[in-house]
């Protein structure tokens, strides 16, 4: 059987390999890239549009982002920095528009305020002060606070409407918050890429084996599902961004740095309204606190969502507890993840994690009046009918080795990298896609350092994202003249 040869292979057709493989093809237009995708289309499992929040995440709305400290004081300094990451984004995308490489803006992304809002004494008190807290900030500048219930039926009125007169609420408003269907982005990246020489994309294909050979470069076996097909490639640099598959194959690499990772699978679904007149009565993200013993994901929200070009509203996300690690997966997936070098860190995270396990699987058990009473704290006039259950995506969160060799379950994304950069893996959830060029990024910067610090890279990287290298959270001046053009070119402002 042939070798195929490549300079990257891919793994997973999602937004962070298609971001990767956009941000190599545009360093080095030679490099020969490969594709490889277990589904027979992209942007199928966590990217599609109806597997995910859809949110710009940039700490604008987001109060899981902000947490109360012990002393009553608010802490902002996760916000700032995804929301700099975010930023990051938006260039990137912008300089794809520029090019003509993506399509009109609005078939991926689309203007949609950014809203915290709660009620009752406490709640209140918390979001003023995050609200002067980060108001402070620069990057920040433009979020408004009100109380008023004229301001508030203006903001959101599906939400104040028929609401208890006597109940004390509040909000925060950021106007140029966005509405990202990262399924569309994706394919449009990974259509122009398709057209470009030196670049493959192979459906149906998913990797059943992974090895590194004595030469440092990896050799993989990929069959095609529909033909039976094996195919052999071999690759000096591969990246694993198959997102809840991320992890086994991280597993079969067998690098070292691999060692002590798990995975704890959590499923999700949404109440879906596409009535007209309800659709378009509320044009927002708004987001309130998450249940006490609720993962971060599961902070609810009511989304104004335009996904492949269609107007809907999603509430939720409602957790659940799965045993799979991909939405198209197995149930064996976790048990499978289980090995000798996680098995410690795993029993850990599963000993001191029960309340949140039990919080899962109650989510379950949740009827459809359940789910809709809970969407009548956002929307006091929601009746049943109206709305329906769609299943999400699959997130797997990390489970980390501590130094004492127990475990920790993690709630953000983080890359994994061999030592001698031939293999890098990106894990976690949230806030994910939102920061897929940030976090691309530091995968060039970690896997090709020597190629970043060139002159070529560098300038072209300058290019692609203006702000590179420089700080948007400390330089007030950088982050003016950068989001006036992302907010120009992608028609956010």
């Amino acid at each position: 059987m042939a070798v195929r040869q490549a300079d990257v292979v891919l793994v997973g057709g999602g937004v962070m390999s298609a971001t990767l493989g956009m941000m190599l093809r545009q360093l080095d237009p030679s490099l020969d890239i490969v594709m490889v995708e277990r589904l027979d289309h992209v942007a199928h499992e966590s990217t599609d549009g109806w597997n995910n929040a859809g949110t710009g995440h940039a700490g604008y709305c987001e109060l899981n982002y902000t947490p109360e400290t012990e002393d009553g004081d608010v802490e902002i300094a996760r916000a700032l920095q995804i929301n700099a990451q975010f930023e990051v984004s938006l260039q990137f995308w912008s300089y794809l528009v520029e090019q003509g490489i993506l399509p009109e803006p609005s078939s991926f992304i689309n203007r949609t305020p950014h809203q915290s809002f709660v009620w009752g004494e406490k709640d209140v008190a918390f979001l003023k002060r995050r609200f002067e807290r980060l108001k402070a900030h620069h990057l920040f500048r433009e979020m408004e606070y009100t109380e008023s219930p004229e301001e508030l039926a203006e903001w959101m009125p599906l939400v104040v409407k028929h609401r208890d007169p006597m109940q004390r609420v509040a909000a925060t408003r950021i106007k140029h918050g966005s509405d990202v269907d990262f399924g569309s982005l994706t394919r449009s990246m990974v259509k122009w890429l398709e057209t470009q020489p030196n670049f493959e994309l192979m459906l149906s294909s998913p990797v059943h084996y992974i090895d590194q050979r004595d030469n440092g470069r990896w050799k993989l076996r990929v069959k095609n599902q529909k033909t039976g097909e094996l195919t052999k490639l071999e690759a000096g640099f591969v990246f694993l961004g198959a997102g809840g598959g991320a992890l086994p194959l991280l597993q079969k690499s067998g690098i070292d740095e691999a060692r002590g990772y798990g995975g704890f699978p959590v499923s999700g679904q949404w109440l879906v309204c596409q009535k007209p007149d309800i659709v378009q009565a509320h044009n927002s993200k708004v987001y309130g606190k998450a249940p006490i013993g609720a993962p971060p994901m599961s902070v609810p929200h009511l989304d104004t969502r335009i996904i492949n070009g269609e107007p809907a509203l999603l509430f939720g996300p409602f957790a659940g507890f799965t045993t799979r690690f991909l939405k198209q997966g197995s149930v064996f997936d976790l048990f499978g993840s289980v090995r000798a070098t996680n098995l410690r860190p795993m029993l850990s995270v599963s000993k001191s994690n029960m309340d949140l396990t039990r919080y899962l699987i109650g989510e379950v058990f949740q009827s459809h009046t359940d789910r809709v009473e809970s969407l009548r704290n956002f929307f006091p006039d929601a009746r049943e009918d109206d709305w329906r259950l769609q299943m999400a995506g699959q997130r797997v969160q990390i489970i980390k080795q501590t130094p004492e060799g127990g475990g920790k379950l993690e709630f953000g994304t983080e890359i994994v990298a061999a030592k001698d950069g031939t293999l890098a893996a990106l894990l976690g959830a949230s806030p994910g896609a939102s920061t897929a060029a940030n976090a691309m990024l530091n995968v060039l910067e970690r896997c090709f350092p020597e190629k970043m610090k060139s002159e070529q890279w560098l300038e072209r990287m300058k290019e692609l994202v203006p702000s590179y290298g420089q700080s948007l959270v400390n330089d007030e001046q950088l982050l003016n003249r950068v989001r006036e053009r992302t907010l120009a070119t992608l028609k956010l402002g």
